[in-house]
């Protein structure tokens, strides 16, 4: 069923017949309008009134036709301004059984009727199947409206829409096109919305040319004439015809993306849904705008709009690429705290996870966020449950390197010892000079000359020069501890005997 304005409209149409005889002349491309033909002249003119009369028996059944359509009842409705109690209100209640009754008396008459007051009947016709879903007969009796030569203008270009649009919605996508040119070529002034309208027409007879002028005429209409917003639809159509004549090479690719570009920009600032939002970013990544592409989902994820691991990723990395990797470590924190409502498909209950998932990957990204932040003691909780995770050594040598930036000398040493007992170590020889470094602090010189011996057997000249180095340094760092530890002796016993020879 149509809502009340709708069905308004219609009988308002019906019933548009006004004192005034003034004529006005339309051309039609033939002499039956209802064919749908081009909309090219013939020269042939026919005149249609501006408004007619009903002849007095007409007028009267169709004003019964007007009083069936427009019945309401009262009901009883929840007060929205006081919980719990009811207040009285119209709804609609057409009688349509009423209503064709009376239109069947006047269909049993035609042949008397004058022909205004046949289109009259015609569309009341045509509104009637139309609330009930029978577009065939309702085409049928917007035709038989459209052949009636005592139509008026209002009611002929109304029901050429109507009827294009019907043609629409049932496929006939030439035949709609056809009218909604015809009914263009008929009026005064030309609507953005039927623009829109013949771009969609356009659009699905896969004319993407024809299909973005129409739109495009349709966003201009619609801002420069009819001061309005143009329709989020309307612009998203734009886009996809400007992506079908990317991909069948009828503009260029950078044209495409460019276009695209400026048809997204106006979509997340008009009508800020997270497609647009993606839609955007995914454009500008397109076009190697990276930092474009960071703003845009930065955005978005400000707006709560980003529901995907995926998203929430890219979004850090990108972060972290353009030196920002505070804000990265709070967007992955932030999707750990999310949570998504997911049915498992075997007992059928709904569980609930965490939008990033904490895998050793997830949160290896998290630590070195917190950590290039400068944020260790909160890399480091992190990082040791990445590394109890993995199957490597190498977290746990990374562990180890940040407990030795935090002076934590024993946990440095157990966790980079952990991770030389994993089968795979990355560079064994760097964690032996880390493990070494932190045996030297703790002043367990051999340990430490142990692992900076092991660590110059390697081949990498850098690494084997800095373990000599440490070696060296180490020999004289354990001679010199040695050296004051004899010399502290040699005090406390000189200062023994002194205090033995004074008592």
């Amino acid at each position: 069923m149509l809502n009340k304005i709708t069905r308004n409209a219609f009988i308002l149409l019906a019933f548009g017949f006004a004192f005034s005889t003034s004529d006005l002349s339309a051309q039609s491309s033939n002499d039956e309008p209802s064919t749908g033909g081009s909309s090219n002249k013939t020269g042939k003119t026919r005149s249609y009134k501006e408004a007619r009369v009903l002849m007095s028996s007409t007028a009267k059944q169709v004003q019964k036709v007007a009083e069936a359509l427009e019945r309401q009842k009262i009901v009883k409705a929840p007060d929205p301004l006081n919980k719990g109690q009811f207040i009285e209100k119209e709804e609609d209640d057409p009688d349509f059984i009423e209503a064709r009754r009376l239109l069947t008396e006047l269909l049993n008459r035609q042949d008397e009727l004058k022909s205004y007051d046949r289109s009259v009947m015609w569309n009341y016709w045509g509104y009637i199947y139309f609330s009930d879903e029978d577009y065939d007969n309702a085409m049928r009796s917007y035709e038989r409206l459209l052949n009636e030569p005592e139509a008026t203008i209002s009611l002929r270009t109304a029901s050429l829409l109507t009827l294009a649009q019907l043609n629409l919605v049932k496929e006939n996508w030439d035949k709609g096109i056809a009218l909604i040119l015809q009914w263009m070529d008929e009026v005064e002034n030309v609507t953005a919305q039927s623009h829109s309208l013949l771009g969609q027409a356009y659009y699905q007879k896969k004319d993407y040319v024809r299909s973005r002028k129409s739109i495009e005429e349709a966003i201009r209409i619609a801002e420069e004439v009819e001061n309005y917003r143009p329709k989020e639809q309307w612009y998203v159509l734009l886009a996809a015809c400007l992506y079908e004549l990317k991909e069948a090479k009828v503009v260029s690719d950078q044209y495409a993306l460019e276009q695209q570009v400026l048809i997204y920009e106006i979509l997340v600032n008009y009508y800020p849904k997270k497609l647009y939002f993606i839609q955007l970013g995914g454009t500008y990544a397109q076009m190697e705008r990276e930092q474009d592409y960071m703003l845009v989902l930065k955005a978005a994820f400000d707006k709560d709009l980003l529901d995907k691991e995926s998203e929430y990723l890219a979004l850090a990395q990108l972060l972290l690429l353009y030196k920002n990797p505070y804000w990265a470590a709070q967007v992955l924190v932030s999707g750990q705290k999310k949570k998504i409502v997911i049915k498992n498909e075997k007992t059928g209950e709904e569980e609930t996870f965490p939008v990033v998932k904490d895998t050793e990957k997830n949160l290896k990204l998290l630590a070195d966020s917190w950590r290039m932040a400068q944020e260790i003691n909160k890399a480091i909780p992190v990082l040791e449950r990445a590394a109890k995770m993995s199957q490597d050594g190498d977290l746990y040598v990374l562990l180890g390197n940040l407990y030795l930036f935090e002076d934590r000398m024993e946990d440095s040493i157990r966790a980079i010892e952990m991770g030389l007992k994993k089968p795979k170590v990355k560079s064994r020889s760097q964690a032996q000079l880390v493990l070494g470094q932190a045996h030297f602090e703790l002043e367990n010189f051999e340990e430490a000359k142990k692992q900076f011996r092991a660590a110059a057997r390697d081949e990498d000249k850098r690494i084997k020069t800095t373990a000599n180095s440490w070696i060296k340094y180490a020999e004289n760092e354990s001679i010199r501890v040695k050296n004051l530890a004899l010399r502290r002796e040699f005090i406390e016993k000189s200062n023994a005997k002194a205090q033995s020879k004074n008592s």
